[in-house]
């Protein structure tokens, strides 16, 4: 398959995308970055991130788009997210509210500090995402999906700012 914007080979067209870390952890000094595992950021003591997937429909597609990303939550849902993390059932626990905490450069506006709300998943799934319905690109196209050309755009885009 060829990138229908530069004409570079595409060997497969990437579903998911994902930020190592939340934005804040590269702005602070080392010594203050207290943890950073997988799913789970704490820094100075005070900044509290779990990460997530924003799932996008695809249009006319079963497959979904997803961007992995990073929120800051209360300190004290982030405590409780880690204290249901093996519970079965925990699927059932109202969602939390935080903030978007990744920059996803490809949208003309910051996705920084968008409003969010974390969906608990299964165990062993990672919570989703959802933005609250504002009209800013992101949030228009997890509600209103996107197509697979957009996808491709989006491949492109990223393959190109690195």
């Amino acid at each position: 398959m060829k990138c229908p914007h530069c004409n570079n080979e595409l060997n497969e067209l990437p579903l998911c995308y994902g930020i190592e870390a939340p934005y804040y952890f590269y702005t602070v000094p080392e010594e203050k970055r207290t943890e950073l595992i997988r799913d789970f950021c704490v820094i100075d003591e005070q900044h509290f991130f779990i990460r997530g997937h924003i799932e996008i429909p695809i249009i006319d597609n079963k497959e979904r788009f997803i961007w992995s990303v990073w929120v800051t939550l209360s300190e004290e849902n982030f405590l409780k997210s880690n204290e249901l993390l093996h519970v079965e059932g925990r699927e059932n626990e109202k969602p939390y509210f935080g903030w978007l905490s990744t920059e996803l450069s490809i949208y003309p506006l910051t996705t920084l500090s968008l409003k969010i709300m974390v969906h608990t998943q299964e165990v062993g799934a990672v919570p989703l995402i959802e933005l609250e319905q504002t009209n800013h690109p992101l949030a228009v196209e997890q509600r209103e999906g996107i197509t697979m050309e957009r996808v491709k755009e989006i491949a492109h885009l990223i393959n190109h700012s690195q």
